[in-house]
């Protein structure tokens, strides 16, 4: 089959009127299923969370398993790529250059990674992991830290870190459109140029949305509570609904100038931003516990890693636990997936499958779990220290538990509020940058696997991402956390099953194209040699 002329007729088929150039089934039933669900929300906010919470607990009861297999199927066959002869695989080819630099490309990562939720359930989670099921306990006193690696470590990173190899090696090596369908090529082959590869591409879109919806939703209810503390400012969802669409007007203006310039930048600098701000944290708060409590909580999670990583509840009380945290998350970060993935793919060209994947899976692990442990082990020694404020903020609003904590850190009234401030500032980066490179995801997806789609149709996805997470708040208090969570999980459940067929598709593609890649590698590494010796010959 010759790929440049599918290519070129799957883009026969968009829409390229106005400034746009997007898959008219795509967007057009990504666009009604997410205007349904806004309409639901905010109509019926009782109902819609109801039926939510009731389609979770039914998943969460019946297909935990499916999430479990899912997530470590993906860790299993990454390292099994990161230590096997496809390791050498550059993406792009043994030529491409690299576009970033390391430090340029672990900021971006980690930007359009998990940032908003290491500062909205870090002080938290360890504090509501005191009473985990008894199968996850070991009798350590750092169990809760283990958990919270579990559910933000490895296993996070690793359907990230598959993502990006697969639509990288395939997108770029193999000349296939920059979108998930391309993943399903060796077995789908030239369907999915139709309508099957229209319905990928359609899932994976909607994940994207409701992924991005949870962390912008948890990052407005975040900075909401900070310039409560700081300013005074109402905690309310009005308020946060007004933040929603500031932060998403802010993230538009910078989709118009581009991924390498805005996002680069602004990323950099939240790196350096969160850095000093858990640096601060960690000198001024109880240092010695704060190490200590990592390294050994990080011992636990290394001795128990396995134990952990394949528990799955069975009693209704730890399936009701287990719903509400490890198969939240990890139906999060499988939502996430083609966002992530999409977006490292994006900024990975020239970097070899090896690197990628310990580069996903490592530095981020060892980075989000020691940055957890600052916060979670600072507030498990105020909460014991102050008769359990922490405990008392959390069950009244956990958004509000990082900012109780640095009243207890210091005396200083300014220092408090440069802390607060300074998390404000980290969140809201996360949240700009968040929604910059998920417009470019969505907008690349819904466009047939544009690299570089028009910006009015990044600008489009921007502000329908606002909208999701608007719809949301708009149901207020525990129940719009609820309904994030449940929107998530319930995505998460059939692109859970799209990436077990992912694993076999890029098992399967690799072991038949490596000799191919190979040879091409040694051919050119010969011809570079005869040429240095025809030159040498030549000077001589």
């Amino acid at each position: 089959m010759d790929l440049e002329k599918a290519n070129k007729k799957l883009r026969s088929r968009n829409f390229t009127k106005f400034g746009l150039d997007m898959n008219l089934f795509v967007s057009g039933v990504t666009a009604v299923l997410v205007l349904a669900f806004i309409i639901f929300t905010i109509s019926k906010p009782v109902l819609s969370a109801e039926v939510f919470s009731n389609i979770n607990t039914y998943i969460s009861t019946n297909f935990n398993w499916l999430y479990v297999v899912t997530i470590n199927a993906s860790l299993i066959f990454l390292i099994y790529l990161g230590f096997s002869k496809y390791g050498k695989i550059r993406l792009g080819g043994y030529t491409a250059k690299p576009e970033f630099s390391n430090i340029a490309w672990y900021a971006m990562m980690f930007s359009a990674g998990i940032g908003i939720g290491i500062f909205f359930y870090g002080v938290a989670e360890p504090i509501y992991h005191f009473n985990i099921p008894a199968a996850l306990q070991s009798g350590s006193d750092f169990d809760n830290f283990k958990v919270m690696f579990l559910n933000w470590g490895a296993h996070a990173w690793a359907v990230y870190g598959l993502l990006a190899i697969g639509l990288g090696y395939f997108s770029y090596n193999l000349n296939l459109p920059f979108a998930i369908r391309s993943l399903f090529y060796p077995i789908l082959k030239e369907k999915i140029y139709g309508y099957w590869g229209d319905l990928i591409d359609t899932i994976a879109t909607l994940s994207v949305l409701f992924g991005l919806a949870t962390s912008l939703g948890l990052g407005a209810k975040q900075i909401n509570s900070g310039l409560n503390y700081v300013f005074g400012i109402a905690d309310a969802s009005y308020v946060q609904l007004i933040l929603i669409i500031v932060i998403t007007f802010v993230a538009t203006l910078s989709v118009v100038s581009g991924l390498s310039k805005e996002v680069k930048w602004l990323s950099e600098a939240n790196l350096f931003i969160s850095g000093a701000l858990l640096l601060a944290i960690t000198l001024i708060g109880p240092t010695t516990y704060i190490l200590s409590t990592y390294l050994s909580s990080m011992g636990v999670y290394i001795r128990d890693f396995i134990n952990i990583g394949l528990f799955t509840a069975t009693e209704a009380s730890d399936v009701a636990w287990q719903g509400a945290w490890t198969i939240f998350y990890w139906a999060w970060w499988v939502s996430w997936a083609p966002f992530v993935g999409t977006f490292i793919a994006r900024i990975s060209k020239s970097r070899t499958i090896k690197q990628i994947a310990f580069g996903v899976l490592v530095v981020p692990t060892l980075a989000i779990t020691f940055a957890m442990t600052i916060l979670g082990a600072s507030g498990v020694f105020v909460n014991n220290l102050n008769g359990g404020v922490i405990e008392a903020a959390i069950n009244t609003n956990v958004a509000t538990s990082m900012f109780e904590m640095f009243k207890y850190l210091t005396t200083s009234p300014i220092l408090q509020g440069l802390l607060s401030i300074t998390a404000v500032i980290a969140v809201i980066i996360f949240f700009v940058t968040s929604s910059d490179s998920g417009s470019l995801v969505v907008s690349s997806l819904t466009s047939s696997g544009l690299e570089n789609p028009p910006k009015a149709q990044r600008v489009f996805w921007a502000v329908m991402e606002g909208l999701i997470a608007v719809s949301i708040l708009l149901i207020g208090g525990e129940a719009a956390i609820l309904t994030i969570q449940s929107a998530v999980v319930i995505l998460g459940l059939p692109f859970s099953i799209m990436l077990l067929m992912i694993i076999f598709s890029m098992g399967k593609e690799l072991k038949t194209s490596y000799v191919k890649y190979n040879f091409n590698r040694n051919l050119t590494l010969k011809r570079r040699l005869r040429k240095i010796d025809a030159d040498a010959k030549f000077k001589e």
